[in-house]
C-alpha cells in the first residue's frame, strides 16, 4: 500500500540523510523490527541500547513510509477526550493513558539529548479550540476532568482568546506540555546512534515469508536472504494488520500541507492549535517560520481516491487557515495525503501477539502515534527483558 502521496514536506527539506543496505546474507540475532519509520526506530535504539543483537528491515528506504507524511505534532491530548474515554475504559485506566503520553513528551526531551541532536525538537504548548458555541460545555467538563488529575492547563474564554490571538472561538484549553519534531530526521538519528552499539539496518528487504515456531521466528526476504531470530516485532505501522487476524483500527485517509516562509509573530509561542470538530483542524510552525496544517479526513478506500482529493482538501485547509488568521496571506509550498489508522477508543495497540509465538505489536494509532512508540519502545524492551513496566497494561489487544 502507497502510506502517502504528493510532496511530503520532511524528506524535502532534509534530503537523503543517510543510505541503508538491502539484505542479502543469511543472518541470526535476538530480535527482529519490522519497519524503519519512527516507531521502529524507537524500539530498535531501545532494544540495542539494551544489548541486543537487533535487526531492522524495512521494505522502503528507512522512513520513507508514514513517517515521511506527519505533521509531528507531539501532546499528551489523545484523539478521544478524557471525559469519553473514561466511559469507555474506566477512570484509572484513562487518566494514567493520558498520564503516559504526558510523560513520553518529557522521554522525548531526555532522548534527543542523549543522542546529541535535536531533530527539530521545541517544546510547545497547546491550544485546543471549541469549534462552535454547543463545543463549549463539553470542553469545560473536560477542563474539570484534567484538572482533578493533576494536569496543568488553563481555561480561556472568548474575550480571553481574542486578546492573545487573532481569531475568534467560545472557548478554548491551553495546555503547557506540547511539542514538535522532525520524525524524519528523528528516525534516521536513532537509527545511526543504534548503529553505533550493534545494530542492524537494512532497507528495500521486504519480509516475504515469516514462520513461527514455540522459540524462534524464522523470516525470508524476497532477495532470499533467511533470518533466525529469537523475537519479532511489527513496527510497520498500519500494515501491520496483515500479521493479526482480528481488525483492531480503522484507516483514515488525511490530508496535509506545508506553507511557505511567513510572519508568524500573531502567533502566541507558536503553539500547537488543533479543534474539537471532527474531522479535526491541527496546526503547528516550524524553526523557518512555514506552517503546517492538516485534517480534512476521509474514510480511507484507495490510495488513488485518496489523492484525486489532494487540490481540493488543500485548497480547504488553505481556506481554514486564512479564517484563523485572515491577515496572513498563505503561499502553499508542498501538499500530501497520507493514510493512518483509528482504534475505537484512540488508544494505541502494544502488546504480545495473540496468535503468534514470540511476535510483539507496537501500533500508535491515531494522532498521538509518536508519543505512543515511545512508550512502545519501552514497554517491548521491558517485556523481552523480563522487566515491569508502569504503562504495560494499558495497551494490550484485551482491554
Amino acid at each position: 500500500m502507497d502510506l502517502k502521496s504528493g510532496y511530503p514536506f520532511w524528506p524535502v527539506k532534509n534530503g537523503l540523510l543517510h543510505t541503508y543496505p538491502a539484505l542479502h546474507k543469511d543472518l541470526t540475532c535476538d530480535v527482529v523490527v519490522i519497519g524503519g519509520g519512527i516507531t521502529g526506530a524507537l524500539v530498535a535504539y531501545h532494544l540495542a541500547e539494551a544489548g541486543m543483537e537487533t535487526v531492522v528491515l524495512d521494505k522502503r528506504h528507512i522512513a520513507w513510509g508514514s513517517t515521511s507524511a506527519t505533521t509531528a505534532l507531539l501532546q499528551y491530548e489523545i484523539d478521544t477526550p478524557l471525559c469519553d474515554l473514561i466511559e469507555m475504559v474506566g477512570e484509572d485506566h484513562a487518566v494514567r493513558s493520558y498520564l503516559a503520553c504526558a510523560d513520553a513528551i518529557d522521554k522525548i526531551a531526555a532522548l534527543v539529548k542523549k543522542i546529541g541532536n535535536e531533530c527539530g525538537f521545541v517544546r510547545k504548548s497547546s491550544l485546543y479550540l471549541a469549534s462552535y458555541k454547543s463545543h463549549a460545555p463539553a470542553l469545560k467538563r473536560e477542563y474539570a476532568a484534567r484538572k482533578k488529575h493533576g494536569i496543568r492547563l488553563e481555561w480561556l474564554d472568548q474575550q480571553q482568546i481574542e486578546a492573545r490571538w487573532p481569531f475568534r472561538r467560545p472557548a478554548a484549553l491551553l495546555s503547557e506540555k506540547g511539542a514538535q519534531v522532525d520524525a524524519y530526521q528523528l528516525a534516521h538519528a536513532l537509527l545511526q546512534a543504534g548503529i553505533q552499539t550493534g545494530l542492524q539496518v537494512y532497507d528495500r528487504s521486504e519480509v516475504t515469508k515469516i514462520d513461527h515456531s514455540p522459540r524462534r521466528v524464522h523470516l525470508t526476504t524476497e532477495h532470499g536472504a533467511k533470518i533466525t531470530t529469537k523475537k519479532i516485532v511489527f513496527a510497520c505501522g498500519y500494515e501491520s494488520q496483515k500479521y493479526l487476524k482480528r481488525q483492531v483500527a480503522q484507516l483514515i485517509s488525511t490530508y496535509a500541507l506545508a506553507s511557505e516562509p511567513l510572519d508568524t509573530s500573531s502567533w502566541p509561542d507558536g503553539s500547537l492549535i488543533w479543534e474539537s470538530a471532527r474531522p479535526y483542524l491541527y496546526l503547528r510552525t516550524t524553526e523557518d517560520g512555514r506552517v503546517i496544517m492538516g485534517g480534512e479526513d476521509e474514510e480511507f478506500t484507495d490510495p488513488t481516491a485518496r489523492d484525486k482529493l489532494i487540490p481540493r482538501k488543500t485548497a480547504r485547509l488553505q481556506r481554514k487557515f486564512q479564517a484563523l488568521f485572515p491577515h496572513l496571506e498563505m503561499e502553499v509550498a508542498f501538499s500530501w495525503a497520507g493514510t493512518f489508522g483509528e482504534t475505537k477508543d484512540g488508544l494505541a495497540y502494544i502488546d504480545k501477539s495473540p496468535d503468534l509465538p514470540n511476535a510483539w505489536f507496537a501500533l500508535g494509532y491515531g494522532g498521538n502515534g509518536i508519543t505512543y512508540s515511545v512508550l512502545a519502545a519501552e514497554i517491548i524492551r521491558d517485556a523481552i527483558l523480563d522487566k515491569p513496566n508502569p504503562y504495560a497494561d494499558l495497551f494490550r489487544f484485551e482491554r
